[in-house]
């Protein structure tokens, strides 16, 4: 069975928007996520904002050491905001695309914007610069490389509804707008994968995740909601949130985040600090009559495959 929770945050209490990577020089899988911050009294919405990119490793995907959070990453003085972390392998280096926010805000009226670093490790990342998007408040990257060689950035675009917006690029620095993608309702954290024959997008609709399938990268069918209903494992009652998926060895695996603070597992000190605490699960996706499907309860292994 997958462990449940997967990880937690030992530090801060609250890891989001997690995704995985497998580390070429360790010979390890890497969880970086944003590491808000619950364990200390928060003003307004000073608990999400002011976060660090945080570390995890493992050597089976299933036992987690935290190890810290990315150093080098500022790029002005201050302590400043780093969100939702989209970390990819290609042409010869490391690539993130991270959500960037002066300071520490107490409320949301504030500039957000995605930027690029390269490293040839995952600890050492050379700061590219601002990726020029469709508006100032925008979050969420998810990259994935075309069919046709381009690279393809997905974001939450906040000044135009919180759609998917998306932008092209041949070498993932110089980048072209495209427009909304997929408006079906407002959403973040779009997530593109290949999977079971066909092409996948997942969002974070705050009400489970919304499921869509494509054919060419462009136009998006609504497939369904996944990770809606309330799973039995310890600490995943809740919605699932902001995800991200590895295909490994043929199958299909989700890493998502949920708030099991008010959970019927919970009492104490877990319950009073509500749906601010977070924790990252992981569950196996299938593919069952053209439908993308997640069973958060299956009995089912974490066996991932080391990449080279």
């Amino acid at each position: 069975m997958i462990p449940s929770p997967l990880f937690e945050d030992p530090v801060y209490g609250a890891p989001t928007d997690p995704t995985i990577i497998w580390n070429r020089e360790e010979k390890k899988w890497w969880l970086l996520y944003t590491q808000r911050r619950v364990t200390f009294q928060p003003v307004g919405f000073s608990d999400v904002h002011g976060s660090a990119i945080g570390v995890a490793s493992s050597e089976d995907g299933k036992r987690w050491l935290y190890r810290g959070t990315l150093p080098g990453l500022e790029i002005e003085p201050g302590h400043n905001t780093f969100w939702a972390p989209e970390v990819l392998y290609a042409e010869g280096k490391y690539h993130m695309f991270v959500s960037y926010i002066t300071g520490i805000p107490t409320d949301w009226d504030y500039p957000r914007h995605i930027l690029h670093y390269t490293a040839d490790n995952l600890w050492h990342w050379k700061y590219e610069g601002v990726v020029p998007l469709s508006s100032e408040r925008v979050i969420d990257a998810c990259v994935f490389r075309l069919p046709d060689g381009q690279y393809k950035m997905w974001y939450k675009d906040e000044d135009h509804e919180s759609h998917s917006y998306a932008a092209v690029s041949p070498d993932l620095y110089h980048w072209t707008v495209v427009g909304d993608e997929v408006s079906y309702n407002h959403h973040e954290g779009p997530n593109v994968f290949s999977f079971g024959g066909k092409n996948w997008m997942i969002t974070d609709e705050w009400d489970g995740l919304g499921v869509y399938e494509t054919e060419d990268f462009r136009h998006f069918r609504r497939n369904g909601v996944i990770l809606k209903e309330p799973g039995n494992r310890p600490q995943d009652a809740r919605l699932g949130h902001h995800a991200d998926v590895l295909v490994s060895g043929g199958r299909a695996y989700i890493f998502y985040f949920c708030h099991p603070g008010d959970g019927p597992e919970n009492t104490g000190a877990a319950a009073s600090q509500g749906r601010e605490r977070a924790v990252v699960q992981a569950a196996e996706l299938q593919v069952i009559d053209g439908k993308l499907v997640c069973d958060r309860d299956l009995d089912t292994e974490l066996l991932l495959v080391p990449e080279e």
